[in-house]
Formats: C-alpha cells, sequence, structure tokens
C-alpha cells in the first residue's frame, strides 16, 4: 500500500460536480482529494475483501447472540419498546439493502482491523461508486480498482423491486453540507436505473395519519416503503416513536430496526467476547482499561464526535461534540501508517446485500471526522 503525490485534473471540481458531488470542498480545502492516490497490489486487494467477508460472517453470529439474550439488548442502550420490533426483524428478515462501509485500519503489512460498521447511515457511498471509477477511467485508464459498488447497488434494488409496492420514498434530513442529500440522491438513482418510482422527501415532512394509523407524506400519500438516511436512534426518539414501531407491518424502513444492534459500538466488546484474538478484530470492552492504550468511543455517534485517543492513560487527541450519554465502549489502540505528514488513511470497505463491494479511503488525523479527505485508489500488481 503506497500513497502517491500526483497532479489534480485541471477541472476536476467541474467533473465531480457533473458526477453528483457538489461537497467536494471544505473550508478552502479539497474533501475530494486527488493530489495523491493509494497503490495496492491485487494481493493486499483480496486481503481486504476476504476480511470484509469474514467480518461479515462475525457480525451475524453477534447479532444472533445479542438477539438472544434480552439483558444483552437492554446494555446497548435500546429503548425497551424497540426490543421485541428488533428480534423480529432480525428472525423475519424484511427486505434490505442489507449494505454498510466497514471501517479498516490497515497498512499493508499485517491483517485488516475493524474499527466499526457504519450501516444505518454510511455516507461516502457516491465517492467511493462513482466518483474514484471515474477519476481512474481518466487518469489511469490501464489499471484496476475495487468497487463494484454501483452494480451491485442497482441489481439489489431490482431484487426488492416486487416488495416495494412500486413506489419508494427517500428522507433525508436538509444538511446545510449536502452530505446526506448528496448519498440519498445517489441511492436514489441506482433505485430509478433499477426501475424504481422515486420521490425524495425530508424527514421533516413525513407525517403520521392517527386515524389511519400511517406516515404520510406533504400530499397525503401513504408512505408504504422508505429509504431513510437518518439514523433509527434517531427515529425512534422522535415523538411519533412508539407509532413507529407499531406500524412496521404498514411501512417499510430501508434499512430495518434490526440494524440498531449492528450500528451501535456496544457490538464490539461483544465481537470480541465471541470471538478473542480474532486476527481481523481489535480488543475491546466496555470499561476503560487501565494504563492501557486505548480509543474511547460513544456508542451511539456520527463523524469521529466525542472519541478521544489514549496512550498510556493520556489523552492524546479528542474531538467535542454531542454525543456519549449513551456510554462509550474501548477499543485497543491500532497505529495507524502516516502515509504522509499528518495523513493517517482508513479504509472504508463496502458491502452489498451482504457481499463485498468495492472500498474508499479518507485521509485526516488521528481520529477521522466529518472534514477528512476523500482519496481514490488504483490497483498495481
Amino acid at each position: 500500500m503506497i500513497r502517491r503525490t500526483i497532479t489534480p485534473r485541471v477541472d476536476w471540481q467541474a467533473k465531480v460536480e457533473a458526477l453528483g458531488l457538489i461537497w467536494h470542498t471544505v473550508d478552502g480545502r479539497p474533501y475530494w482529494d486527488e493530489s495523491a492516490c493509494y497503490s495496492f497490489t491485487l494481493a493486499q486487494i483480496e486481503e481486504i475483501e476476504a476480511a470484509t467477508a469474514e467480518l461479515y460472517r462475525l457480525f451475524l453470529e453477534a447479532g444472533q447472540h445479542v438477539v438472544d439474550r434480552p439483558d444483552l439488548l437492554a446494555s446497548f442502550g435500546i429503548p425497551a419498546f424497540c426490543h421485541d420490533a428488533i428480534r423480529r426483524a432480525w428472525n423475519d428478515e424484511p427486505p434490505a439493502l442489507n449494505f454498510g462501509r466497514f471501517d479498516l485500519g490497515y497498512d499493508g503489512k499485517g491483517p485488516p482491523k475493524l474499527f466499526e460498521f457504519n450501516c444505518d447511515t454510511p455516507t461516502s457511498l457516491l465517492e467511493a461508486a462513482v466518483v474514484q471509477w471515474a477519476w481512474k477511467e481518466e487518469v489511469f485508464p490501464a489499471l484496476d480498482q475495487f468497487t463494484s459498488l454501483h452494480d451491485r447497488l442497482v441489481a439489489k434494488w431490482c431484487d426488492l423491486n416486487p416488495h416495494l409496492h412500486g413506489f419508494l420514498h427517500f428522507a433525508h434530513v436538509a444538511d446545510a453540507a449536502g452530505e446526506d442529500t448528496i448519498t440519498t440522491s445517489y441511492l436514489r438513482d441506482t433505485a430509478a436505473a433499477a426501475g424504481l418510482t422515486t420521490l425524495p422527501i425530508v424527514m421533516a415532512d413525513i407525517g403520521w395519519h392517527a386515524d389511519e394509523r400511517q406516515f404520510v407524506d406533504l400530499e397525503e400519500r401513504p408512505i408504504l416503503a422508505v429509504f431513510k438516511l437518518y439514523p433509527w436512534e434517531w427515529l425512534v426518539d422522535e415523538a411519533f416513536g412508539p407509532q413507529l414501531v407499531q406500524s412496521l407491518d404498514r411501512t417499510l424502513w430501508l434499512e430495518p430496526i434490526w440494524k440498531m444492534i449492528w450500528s451501535n459500538k456496544a457490538i464490539l466488546p461483544v465481537l470480541w467476547k465471541l470471538f478473542p484474538h480474532h486476527p481481523n478484530l481489535l480488543g475491546a470492552s466496555r470499561e476503560p482499561p487501565a494504563g492501557a492504550d486505548a480509543v474511547a468511543k460513544p456508542l451511539l455517534a456520527r463523524e469521529g464526535a466525542n472519541v478521544s485517543v489514549r496512550k498510556a492513560g493520556a489523552v492524546i487527541a479528542q474531538t467535542g461534540g454531542d454525543y456519549g450519554a449513551a456510554g462509550f465502549v474501548y477499543q485497543e489502540l491500532y497505529p495507524l501508517p502516516e502515509t504522509a505528514p499528518g495523513c493517517f488513511p482508513v479504509i472504508g470497505s463496502w458491502i452489498v446485500d451482504g457481499e463485498p463491494a468495492g472500498m474508499g479511503i479518507r485521509e485526516d488525523g488521528l481520529i477521522t471526522g466529518n472534514t477528512a479527505r476523500f482519496v481514490p485508489h488504483v490497483i498495481e500488481g
């Protein structure tokens, strides 16, 4: 795994905007950063792909373990009124994209290590699926890249089409940066390519029809199926949370409510207990390790908020935010390679329908946050 410094295309901003990536610059610095790229050998890509498939297998076993133990599910901080619905959804397997992004530490020498699984509201999707492929085709047409994301998403929507009543809402928050809007719009495009009729809606415009006991849009149309880029823990905390759980037989939410298990970092100590010293896992606990090197992460958080890195008991890096009330997990510190001054890459390895589907790379400091840069990759050798 080698980081190469290269010259960006003169008109790169216009080219990525034409693909839908309007959120390409943050505070005057590129978010989409093609002044560098990462080069991998095919063997390294195969190692990442195999680790991704293996981690998915581990999550299946860990999810069943949690579902089978009421006290363990309660320890995740999930409201009690959701527990039965989570168990039913896990066992009944309602239609789902079953997609997500494993964030991995990798140095090209040892096995990839799991940091967390973003499987409820994963972003950086358009960049990984479309933008970096178009960049590769123009800049390095003779090389390959690890991505089948776009084709797999379209194929999965084709599989889901018969279950979606011929019409699918796509919901997201009206975020100022546009990141959630971009991700949701791209997923709408993949659904449309599969022949689905879609309609966008912001979360604030979703209504509850008390008489019909049905979610509706601004035109009073029933919302029978909806993809939401909005965390389940926020959804069930809304005023309509109990009604939402009670009406899961009338509105199909993508992804399903059982994703509250996998997207919660409380799953990390469960994985470590079930599979201690697994080569793709890092030690994790709900209790801070005395004097050991560790990373403290809130059970529920986004974009690297409220994370602290600790060495020998001392905090060497931390981020602010509004998370942490539900508790923390403490994960063994993985020494990310510093591939350039201040640049620590994290691999985002994607799955669609439970299968490895490609990857993207984000660079930041010791903690990967909202302003991390997306750097494309190629496969050589």
